[in-house]
């Protein structure tokens, strides 16, 4: 089925709005999954806030012209979709890691944070980066790890002290 220029045209603006938005893109040849199985996928990409997309090559070319993703273009080749993470850069990542563990047919092409052009063996790095949350905790652990040991370095005298007289005391009344 043939879509009309101006139909083109609002598929490179969505495409082009879902790019400036995101911190992640992920290209992944679906050849070979049934209907069913891509519905699936569609389904968690909603859930993780994952923009999903299969686009002809050249409109995805022109959608991302002037975004970051830009580097993407020389990895389109073949018949694949496109995913944004909005939330956390490993999202589209994690996600397509996940679902390709139990669809062998699903293969991923190429990623990319910002500006540079990554290749498959990337994506177990990517996906294992923390989400928003994670590193929110990470960081609040490594903050307060020091405070903690400089209340415990200021509380040892007095509590060795106070064991010290409770040793004596146990001493006198035996």
């Amino acid at each position: 089925m043939a879509i009309t220029l101006a139909d083109k045209q609002k598929v490179v603006e969505e495409v082009n709005t879902a790019a400036q938005d995101a911190l992640s893109a992920v290209l992944a040849e679906y050849q070979g999954l049934t209907v069913s199985e891509m519905t699936e996928l569609r389904a968690e990409a909603r859930k993780l806030d994952v923009y999903l997309r299969v686009v002809r090559n050249t409109l995805t070319k022109r959608a991302l012209e002037e975004t970051k993703f830009n580097c993407l273009n020389e990895a389109l080749k073949g018949q694949l979709f496109l995913a944004f993470s909005n939330n956390a850069p490993g999202d589209a990542a994690r996600l397509l890691k996940d679902f390709a563990k139990k669809n062998e047919k699903l293969k991923v092409t190429a990623l990319t944070i910002g500006d540079t052009l990554l290749g498959p063996e990337s994506l177990d790095a990517v996906a294992s980066l923390p989400t928003k949350d994670e590193a929110i905790a990470k960081l609040l652990y490594v903050m307060k790890a020091p405070v903690e040991k400089f209340v415990r370095t200021l509380a040892e005298p007095h509590s060795k002290l106070v064991r010290t007289l409770a040793a004596v005391k146990e001493a006198k009344a035996d």
